[in-house]
């Protein structure tokens, strides 16, 4: 990487991260009105959310080892589709989101995304060959080139879904308003830029991850092992995704992993926590809380353990890899990882989601030791 390049880089990270101050600045004054603002800071702020953060895993290994002209494509190009997915919410609640709730919306394309997300682990894992349509044949070289890109891309679209029923106060003033106000252009813009908003720390992250592998070179020559890992980040995701569809999402909100983060989000900054007593998706069916943990587990378990039957993980690592989740699923049968149903916040007693009015006393509820 020249000097030039290295430059460059680095002042576009500078901007990106102080674009991120400023928006979370922004979350933490009072009295704010819907606008697009307010959308983008929101989407800000789901990056510190626990089943948003987890992008992060997918986009920085996805960069790293490229050359910076590339990696940042391909960084714009995840968050481009998270966006459009994003949008693409917007307008389901500018439709008929009053009428329907944004439940039964998600409890589909979650099911749809995490079984695409999870098709694209194991692929990337080479237990399956599976890849995105692109054009090939008679094309000139440049379009066939940008499989790859169309990848990354489609990607975006898919795992743009997660994080969506996990939302902090801003982007439930935000959903409510689109549904309020039933405009199909207004919720397609502010969801778009509530997207924009989502990417901008991922695209930071992956400016990052460049900046380090290429100053250190060490990533470039271990290709392979940031394959696997993405293959690995991809199967989790995409399995937690799938059993959110399948099952919604109290086996996730009610466990003590869930409560204790948010808890902790919520003591250092309650603007970017989750929304105490925020009503919780359903899935396709309805099922006891241990359900989800046996289904999310055992999709990963599988994954280990047909990866190890091509000898792509060694026995002993896997069985204990297997062993823990397996222990994971018998304490959730029992209970022991469930938590109070507060999200992890103490002495809550409300059921509402904060309103555009309450929105700036957002951080005020309920109180806490």
């Amino acid at each position: 990487m020249s000097n030039k390049e290295k430059v460059s880089l680095v002042s576009i990270a500078f901007v990106l991260f102080s674009i991120i101050l400023l928006g979370l600045f922004y979350l933490t004054k009072s009295g704010q009105t819907v606008s697009l603002t307010l959308a983008y800071a929101a989407g800000l702020s789901m990056i510190f959310l626990p089943c948003t953060l987890p992008l992060a895993f997918i986009i920085v290994p996805l960069t790293m080892g490229e050359k910076p002209k590339k990696g940042i494509i391909m960084a714009v190009l995840f968050g481009l589709g998270v966006s459009i997915t994003l949008s693409f919410y917007g307008v389901f609640m500018a439709v008929i989101g009053q009428y329907l709730g944004l439940d039964s919306a998600t409890r589909i394309m979650f099911t749809i995304a995490g079984t695409a997300a999870l098709l694209f682990g194991i692929s990337e894992l080479r237990l399956i060959k599976w890849t995105v349509p692109s054009f090939s044949g008679a094309l000139p070289s440049f379009i066939q080139r940008q499989g790859e890109y169309l990848r990354v891309f489609t990607m975006g679209l898919f795992l743009g879904n997660a994080g969506v029923g996990c939302p902090n106060p801003a982007f439930y003033v935000l959903l409510g308003y689109i549904a309020t106000v039933g405009e199909i252009g207004t919720g397609w813009l502010l969801g778009f830029v509530h997207g924009l908003g989502r990417a901008t720390p991922l695209i930071f992250l992956a400016i990052l991850g460049i900046l380090g592998v290429n100053a250190t070179g060490f990533l470039t020559t271990k290709k392979q092992v940031v394959d696997k890992l993405m293959g690995w980040a991809l199967v989790f995701v995409g399995s937690f995704i799938l059993t959110y569809g399948v099952f919604g999402m109290p086996w996730w909100e009610d466990s003590v992993f869930h409560a204790s983060w948010n808890k902790f989000i919520f003591n250092i900054a309650p603007q970017l926590a989750e929304a105490p007593g925020h009503p919780v998706a359903q899935g396709l069916f309805v099922a006891p809380f241990w359900a989800g943990w046996t289904l999310f587990l055992g999709l990963v378990g599988i994954s280990i353990l047909w990866a190890t039957s091509k000898k792509m993980v060694s026995r002993k690592k896997a069985l204990l890899i297997v062993a823990f989740l397996f222990g994971l699923i018998i304490l959730a049968i029992s209970g022991t990882i469930e938590a109070e149903h507060k999200h992890g916040i103490d002495d809550v007693h409300t059921d509402d989601p904060p309103s555009l009015d309450s929105f700036g006393g957002a951080r005020e509820v309920g109180g806490h030791d």
